[in-house]
């Protein structure tokens, strides 16, 4: 996007006052997407972001700017403007750039923008149909949602280090709203990938609908969830959405590095789960949603083992803040766009698999909760205290599965609910999708196989558990 000869001119200007690193961040994005309001098409959209940030580091300081202006005179009035942030003697110059090499696990074959809009239009309506075919009154409302991006990515660094990264994705949603004398309820599903069209079956579609509107008219009718200390199987693939939140993020270096995580630098090799759990943070899974071949610093994915057997042992890095930990960057450093500063963020995020089944871990359940997903909740990951509303949750009643309740919130730390886990299921399953912090919204997996945790605090409005 920018010239190797106007790149060496901004990062040399912007080091001039005694940065110790510089970075330029080249980025260009073309997203398409179209959606339906009940069956009928309501939006079709094209939309592009161009611009182009720049980093220095010196010591433990940070500065960070961005422009859309890709002109040299643009790039360098930037380049002065934030070395002005430093006062000193220039440290290094940057003469030349290698280009750094990395396997691409993700490539698109097919473009998506290769793909016409009427495709996309027919795999919706698969959906679309058979969410109609309920013909239920109740249904007061659904949308559907298609969206493709494309990303180009250039860096440019003070090591004299240069990739350039070209990913696409796509998105298809559903959401459903239902309502009746008493209420109103909706429900959401999705299917990401990391991959071109042909990923979106017919089966995966009509089974994503599906689910929209069931559990929306499920939790319609369901009765509110008892509250107490109780017994809860949180269920595979997006159950991992609490481990990501409650002990995932407090994991990252941009807490870990600035002591404001409840998991200290100290605390490596100490026991900080039950021994039945290890926990990975793996970027360099062929085509999942959260895979990164090469961070937004240029250093390569890595499977990054955070916990085993119960100890703690390793972090999701990035070089800024691995620099107050005495650590490199391990792969982990990601932002969405060149508006924001990268930071150390989580990718395909799990528990790995136990040697219970499913099965054996309900029907040794005498009585408790199970839930099967979540829909929003709070982290402190300072202290790692959380909460977390269920969108999909039943009693379990002598080791089955009864009764569908809503409303059901849990509550407790990170640091303790690793503990609470006393069985650890066999079937690992990913679930997709977005997670928002310091820099931006990027692609990520959860997950996990179904676990039990003893002794939870639930919140629900459904009185005392019988």
């Amino acid at each position: 996007m920018i010239s190797k000869k106007l790149a060496l001119d901004v990062l040399n200007s912007s080091l001039s006052t005694g940065a110790d690193y510089a970075e330029i961040y080249c980025f260009n994005s073309k997203t398409q997407s179209l959606g339906f309001e009940n069956g009928k098409i309501n939006r079709t959209m094209n939309n592009y972001k161009k611009g182009v940030g720049l980093r220095l580091l010196k010591e433990n300081r940070q500065v960070y700017g961005y422009t859309y202006d890709f002109t040299r005179k643009g790039l360098m009035s930037l380049a002065n403007k934030m070395s002005k942030s430093f006062e000193g003697e220039r440290l290094l110059n940057v003469d030349s750039f290698k280009t750094i090499k990395y396997k691409n696990r993700n490539k698109v074959k097919n473009s998506y923008f290769d793909v016409a809009t009427s495709e996309k239009v027919n795999l919706l309506r698969i959906g679309e149909n058979i969410i109609e075919d309920y013909h239920d009154l109740r249904v007061v409302r659904h949308l559907a949602n298609f969206s493709n991006v494309r990303q180009e990515i250039t860096l440019f660094n003070s090591k004299g280090k240069t990739f350039k990264r070209v990913q696409e994705y796509g998105s298809m949603a559903f959401q459903v709203m239902v309502a009746n004398d008493e209420g109103f309820e909706q429900h959401y599903t999705s299917i990401n990938v990391q991959g071109d069209i042909s990923n979106f079956t017919k089966d995966k579609i009509e089974k994503a609908a599906k689910e929209a509107v069931e559990i929306a008219l499920q939790n319609l009718d369901a009765k509110e969830c008892p509250s107490g200390v109780m017994d809860v199987v949180i269920g595979h693939g997006w159950g991992g959405v609490l481990f990501h939140e409650a002990c995932g993020h407090p994991l990252e270096a941009s807490a870990v590095s600035r002591d404001l995580s409840c998991f200290k630098k100290e605390m490596v090799g100490e026991d900080v789960a039950s021994p039945i759990v290890s926990a990975v943070d793996d970027s360099t899974i062929p085509g999942a949603w959260g895979s990164v071949d090469i961070d937004d610093e240029g250093n390569l994915g890595e499977k990054r083992q955070l916990i085993k057997d119960g100890k703690l042992v390793g972090f999701m890095i990035d070089d800024y803040n691995g620099r107050r930990m005495n650590k490199v960057g391990n792969g982990a450093c990601r932002r969405e766009s060149y508006e924001y500063s990268p930071t150390s963020r989580m990718s395909n995020t799990y528990i790995e698999n136990g040697t219970s089944t499913k099965e054996e871990i309900i029907a040794k359940t005498k009585l408790g909760l199970y839930t099967v997903a979540f829909n929003g909740g709070s982290v402190n990951p300072s202290t790692g205290e959380f909460n977390f509303g269920c969108s999909e949750a039943y009693i379990i009643r002598n080791g089955k599965i009864c009764e569908p309740v809503k409303g059901a919130t849990l509550i407790g730390k990170g640091s303790d609910i690793l503990k609470q886990i006393d069985m650890v299921g066999n079937d690992l399953e990913l679930g997709s999708g977005m997670c928002g912090a310091s820099s931006g919204s990027i692609r990520v997996n959860v997950g996990q196989p179904t676990i039990r945790l003893r002794n939870v605090t639930v919140g629900g409005r459904g009185g005392e558990l019988k």
